[in-house]
């Protein structure tokens, strides 16, 4: 009988000290696996509010018989103290999801950013339709709004933060202190942790990480992208504007998808 209770004592000791250390353990460099979920039927019904033609309709209830209502699509934030890089697996694709009722800027982004922390700057690849930018500029200045609700993702407490961005876009975020490293998906720096969750409620989109791997990344692992026409934030957006200017409604989200 003291043995059993012996045993049991050191297993809760040993779960205990387990316990304080994975709390106290901070994540300096690794590999974050991130899922973005962009729900279809609801930017679709959107898209298409206010039009009288059927045949928007119809290709709407087309889409929906030989589609999930979620896209989804994966990405991998690897970082290394004040430094990283944000790609996609395209391997994930899915092939079929071409229906041109579904073409949507924000759920079909797929920017490819190295962040510098120390410098404030990034290098993002934007493919805009059929061009390819390479957007080098100073880091977002974000003014987040720190809450007390929590949310565990990927195995990690995480406090939640909202912002708004770009006049007009609400952004909830929640990011994990123990990964110490100030970014996260896209191009959304700036909190006391990495951003392990991020959600644009009424553009019908989220990243949430999957999985999370403290593993030893080499400088050759953040290298920015290098294709593209070199350009800055200010350079781009005039561009847009000047394409976009005969798009009607939604000219205003397509820039808006160009400008995270």
């Amino acid at each position: 009988m003291k043995t059993t209770l012996k045993h049991i004592l050191l297993l809760l000791t040993v779960l205990t000290v387990s316990n304080i250390f994975s709390q106290n353990h901070f994540i300096e460099n690794g590999v974050i696996e991130f899922e973005k979920k962009s729900n279809m039927y609801a930017l679709i019904s959107k898209k298409i509010k206010g039009e009288t033609e059927s045949y928007y309709q119809l290709a709407f209830e087309g889409y929906k018989k030989n589609h999930p209502q979620f896209k989804t699509a994966k990405s991998t934030l690897s970082f290394s103290k004040n430094k990283s890089l944000y790609k996609w697996d395209n391997t994930s694709e899915p092939t079929s999801n071409n229906s041109w009722i579904a073409d949507d800027a924000m759920a079909n982004l797929k920017n490819v950013i190295a962040t510098d922390l120390d410098t404030q700057t990034s290098i993002t690849q934007k493919n805009v339709y059929d061009d390819l930018y390479l957007v080098k500029d100073s880091l977002r200045k974000i003014d987040w709004k720190i809450t007390d609700e929590t949310r565990e993702i990927a195995g990690y407490e995480c406090r939640r933060a909202n912002a708004i961005i770009i006049d007009s876009v609400y952004v909830v975020a929640y990011y994990a202190i123990q990964i110490p490293f100030s970014g996260g998906p896209e191009s959304f720096t700036g909190l006391p942790g990495t951003i392990l969750g991020l959600a644009l409620p009424h553009e019908n989109i989220t990243w949430f990480a999957t999985k999370v791997t403290e593993i030893p990344i080499v400088e050759k692992d953040l290298a920015p992208p290098v294709k593209g026409k070199p350009t800055d934030n200010k350079e781009l957006n005039k561009t847009l504007l000047e394409a976009l200017k005969d798009w009607g409604k939604w000219a205003r989200k397509t820039l808006q998808a160009y400008s995270l």
